[in-house]
């Protein structure tokens, strides 16, 4: 699939509806398996800057700047795909993630016992 032309992509981006501050949560998954990987934050800028590179650019809500993912850690995100929600104010991104999607170094930011709140029935609670 080629890259979209500007008045494409402008009315592409025209469907997402910001909120509070210019911005749309972005929920990450993994291309190939469907696993969540994470949940950024992206304005107008930072999704044109993902579509037409088709590498994940987010906002820094604590730095008040862009950030693309990778660029500093290595750990790229190349995007496959782009959706959003039925009420246009959730992205959803289908990436092929290269190493650890979470700063803390797992391969996604829910990872580890300590972040379960309630186990699915098939998995031990830890309590």
């Amino acid at each position: 699939m080629s890259a979209p032309t500007d008045l494409d992509l402008a009315l592409r981006i025209s469907r997402v509806r910001f909120g509070a501050g210019g911005l749309a949560p972005a929920v990450v998954q993994d291309h190939a398996s469907g696993e969540v990987l994470m949940l950024a934050w992206m304005n107008h800028e930072a999704l044109r800057r993902t579509l037409t590179e088709r590498r994940a650019t987010y906002w820094s809500r604590s730095r008040e700047e862009y950030w693309r993912k990778g660029d500093t850690s290595g750990h790229v995100q190349h995007v496959r795909g782009a959706r959003i929600d039925c009420d246009g104010d959730v992205i959803l991104l289908q990436v092929d993630q290269v190493g650890a999607a979470c700063h803390t170094g797992t391969r996604t930011c829910f990872d580890g016992d300590e972040r379960i709140l309630l186990a699915a029935p098939d998995e031990a609670d830890p309590q």
